[in-house]
């Protein structure tokens, strides 16, 4: 239990030890350049932020889902050797039946659409 306490207080010591060091030790003097939004030298000429489309997040999230099915999908050749492959292909084609169903629901809705 001693050396539990001992080491406890250590930590304790140390670490507000580094805490009031890294609060007191840095020079706090900012100059304008510091301040300014842009350290590149001249002035900003318009917003820092410009808005995303949030299409492009969909159209970016489609491509990780189709991507991923490719993905889960290339095993499928080696179901053939399976004890059942026909319930293999069964939920494969499932899979695709449903992923494309979604796909064309979202080109119905006009959500793979960039012009409003």
């Amino acid at each position: 239990m001693n050396l539990v306490m001992t080491t406890a207080l250590i930590a304790l010591l140390l670490s507000l030890t580094l805490t009031l060091l890294a609060f007191w030790l840095p020079q706090m003097t900012p100059d304008p350049e510091k301040l300014s939004p842009y350290e590149c030298g001249f002035d900003p000429l318009g917003s820092g932020r410009l808005p995303f489309s949030i299409r492009f997040f969909l159209v970016a999230i489609l491509f990780l889902l189709f991507d991923l099915e490719i993905a889960l999908l290339l095993p499928i050749p080696w179901g053939t050797h399976l004890p059942s492959p026909l319930t293999t292909f069964l939920w494969t084609s499932a899979v695709l039946i449903i992923l494309t169903l979604g796909l064309a629901y979202e080109w119905i809705q006009g959500g793979l659409e960039w012009a409003e």
